[in-house]
């Protein structure tokens, strides 16, 4: 995002209402399924990768395991990715890779959930495979291809570059954006 750029809730008072309406609008349940999520996004239709990116996505987002995302678990979401602290983004990042929830983000864990990110967001300088041995060359310290949570975000904060890169690359603003003005937008 550009310096003179903002989102809604940049200002003192956050604009929940705004939230709020286009949420009933969409999913007048209440209850926001992966369906609704994917077609409120504009993903359907997206190839295998996309579609275990963005259902790690709300599975995440879905704080109570029930299969839906409700407008609390929503706003919480949307608060992280606006106002969160780095190192909460971090947290979340992680849990995002995660994928066995084992604790730990192996070097398949994290291909693939790159590899699903680019076929989303469409734009990036390295490969998946580069942006894999990247990150594990420069964090993971001892050296046993796992990468822990602690071990994850020392080693992020410790590099610049390397937290410019997952920050760009895994920017939801995109997604709020799409939420907020009801349709798609070309990157």
């Amino acid at each position: 995002m550009g310096a003179n750029e903002s989102l809604p809730g940049d200002g003192p008072v956050p604009e929940m209402h705004h939230y709020y309406s286009k949420f009933m609008r969409e999913c007048p349940s209440g209850q926001l399924s992966l369906h609704e999520f994917k077609k409120l996004l504009g993903l359907q239709g997206l190839d295998l990768q996309g579609d275990v990116y963005i259902k790690r996505v709300f599975d995440i987002f879905d704080l109570n395991q029930d299969g839906f995302i409700d407008f609390l678990e929503f706003i919480a979401a949307i608060n992280l990715v606006i106002r969160g602290k780095i190192d909460q983004k971090l947290k979340w990042y992680f849990k995002l890779y995660d994928a066995d929830g084992n604790g730990c983000i192996d070097k398949k864990e994290l291909l693939s959930i790159f590899t699903a990110i680019q076929a989303i967001n469409g734009h990036t300088n390295m490969s998946a495979e580069e942006f894999t041995n990247m990150v594990f060359q420069k964090i993971d310290v001892n050296n046993d291809g796992e990468l822990t949570l602690e071990e994850f975000i020392s080693g992020v904060e410790r590099d610049e570059d390397l937290m410019e890169l997952i920050t760009k690359s895994f920017d939801l603003s995109n997604v709020l954006k799409v939420i907020q003005s009801g349709r798609r937008h070309s990157i």
